[in-house]
């Protein structure tokens, strides 16, 4: 009968809209707005006793307490180190080799795309400056619902330097804080090495995913990309790479392998006589850019339509940069888009989709399948919510 119960009342949780965006799980059952004002009223900065700053925060083995790499880290809050800001989407993202998240940045990337579904993971009116508590707080999408992960501020550091994901600029702190809550829901900053962007879209929107093998894509790919970016879809493509030794190795090119990009655009241009696809793309550390056809000063800008030419919004050294499909096809190895659902689309400029969400056990052996990173692989894996689009 008990079991009876907590499904009712789970039930009636989500008609009342607990789980939505603006109703979201607490987790871990911690309050923002409770914390924040008992430390307002205390005089005191927030510390998060159920995610402490120290070694169970950073990992288990490469950043384990008796790893090299985490000797001398020195937890300090933003307020120690600059004169820190929360949030200005105009900026570009570094990272640090202490963790293989490029996954992760591709993906928070994209998000500074559209400021909408950028403030559903990271709630307004947090600040180092009003009501500063030294809490923050950023939701995401778990098992078919919304969750509110509270952080506080204590950021790890190395050197004075921030070991994780930061700003170019060094004083812009959401998405560090972001990923610091990232961190907290899945254990620890380890548990984000090795994840894929298909997993950072999913959990920041509660999209549905899908990944192309670009050596096996359909012949109507770009078609398919043309449609997800009609329909508000955030778009990733990455460089495979055999061996550790090809991390980070830029090719002839100027592209990175081993690093998530975003694709952001697909328009078709009249050169030299017959229609060329192109494709925009966008590299989220913001320096090193595509020099093959298409790239900034490539030579083929000048047989288009000025008109045509102006409206692409040819930009250089902005980490932006336009490339033929085909050159796509041939450089890129992987392409994943995230669908996103109705809700999170409230503009009548892009088309929606339907959405039907069923909850349920996918049970070992039977429908159970494999994590992302191995498909269809491992019956010992298990998810907890499938979600169809219509």
């Amino acid at each position: 009968m008990a079991g009876v119960a907590a499904k009712l009342s789970k039930e009636r949780d989500v008609l009342e809209g607990l789980g939505s965006n603006g109703k979201a799980v607490k987790y871990l059952n911690q309050d923002y707005e409770a914390l924040r004002q008992q430390c307002l009223q205390s005089g005191t900065l927030f510390k998060d006793e159920e995610f402490p700053a120290g070694p169970s925060a950073l990992g288990y083995r490469d950043l384990g307490p008796y790893s090299p790499k985490t000797q001398g880290i020195v937890w300090k809050r933003p307020t120690e180190t600059a004169r820190p800001y929360f949030i200005d989407i105009h900026f570009y993202l570094e990272t640090c080799m202490f963790l293989g998240d490029c996954w992760l940045l591709a993906a928070i990337a994209s998000l500074t795309l559209d400021q909408e579904i950028l403030h559903r993971i990271v709630p307004k009116d947090q600040s180092f400056q009003k009501n500063y508590a030294g809490i923050f707080h950023f939701q995401f999408w778990q098992f078919g619902e919304w969750v509110d992960v509270v952080v506080d501020d204590r950021l790890p550091t190395k050197n004075g330097q921030l070991l994780f994901l930061h700003s170019e600029e060094g004083n812009e702190f959401w998405s560090a804080l972001l990923e610091k809550a990232y961190a907290k829901l899945n254990g620890s900053y380890e548990s984000l090495t090795g994840g894929t962007t298909t997993e950072g879209f999913e959990d920041f929107t509660g999209g549905i995913a899908e990944s192309y093998d670009l050596r096996k894509a359909p012949p109507n790919l770009y078609q398919i990309i043309q449609k997800a970016l009609q329909t508000g879809s955030l778009l990733g493509c990455s460089i495979d790479i055999t061996s550790a030794a090809e991390t980070e190795a830029i090719t002839s090119k100027k592209l990175v392998k081993g690093h998530a990009y975003s694709l952001t655009g697909a328009e078709e241009v009249n050169y030299r006589g017959r229609p060329e696809k192109l494709v925009r793309i966008r590299n989220p550390w913001g320096e090193v850019e595509w020099t093959g056809a298409w790239s900034d000063n490539a030579p083929e800008w000048n047989y288009i339509d000025p008109k045509q030419k102006q409206a692409l919004d040819k930009q250089a050294d902005d980490g932006e940069f336009w490339m033929a499909f085909s050159d796509f096809q041939r450089q890129f190895t992987r392409l994943e888009i995230c669908n996103l659902t109705p809700d999170t689309l409230t503009s009548d400029k892009v088309h929606k989709w339907g959405l039907t969400l069923f909850n349920g056990l996918w049970r070992r052996g039977s429908t159970a399948g494999g994590c992302q990173n191995y498909p269809g692989k491992d019956p010992g894996e298990t998810s907890i919510s499938f979600s169809r689009f219509f």
